[in-house]
């Protein structure tokens, strides 16, 4: 794991991190999960892999989630506590930008109302489901802003976005530069 950028907002840091979400020590990973959270491929796949088959098992009773909202589960053998599994949109499928912006505030809302205090993202919807990955950083990294600035007393410290690939990461870090 690499610190690439990180930024104070309201006394809490907001992190950009090039690593492997499933090895962060973090109170809540997220996972860019599908609306049956049948976790098979992508980053769900591998939260599932390391974590263990107890994230499938609690995923199924929560059963359907809408795009754009987010459950939350046990993290397994994760070192994290929690599972947060974000819904983003299927490139294509209509409204996706609206649908990434509420994944995202609904993540890191749930994050809150557990009273958890560090939470790690990934690019939502930028692999399999087709989203660009410019507007996917600008979204993400623009939404954990103003969260972190409308609700100063929410229990997060710490939102990171944990970032896998270099060609991802580049669309990341320029959104971090523009971060005043």
């Amino acid at each position: 794991m690499k610190i690439v950028s990180e930024h104070k907002i309201n006394n809490k840091v907001l992190r950009l991190v090039l690593g492997d979400i499933t090895e962060r020590d973090v109170d809540a990973i997220v996972n860019a999960a599908n609306s049956h959270l049948q976790h098979g491929g992508g980053v769900a796949g591998a939260i599932v892999r390391r974590g263990g088959q107890v994230i499938q098992e609690e995923s199924d009773k929560i059963g359907f989630v809408p795009v754009g909202n987010a459950a939350i589960t046990t993290a397994g053998k994760l070192p994290s506590r929690f599972v947060i599994h974000a819904v983003g949109p299927r490139m294509g499928e209509g409204d996706e930008d609206n649908k990434l912006k509420n994944a995202v505030i609904n993540s890191l809302k749930l994050a809150s109302e557990k009273g958890l205090k560090s939470i790690s993202m990934p690019a939502i919807s930028s692999g399999i489901f087709g989203f660009p990955k410019d507007r996917c950083a600008r979204i993400l990294v623009n939404e954990a802003k103003r969260f972190l600035e409308e609700n100063p007393t929410v229990s997060l410290e710490t939102v990171e976005f944990c970032i896998f690939d270099d060609l991802t990461l580049g669309y990341f870090k320029q959104e971090f530069d523009k971060l005043t």
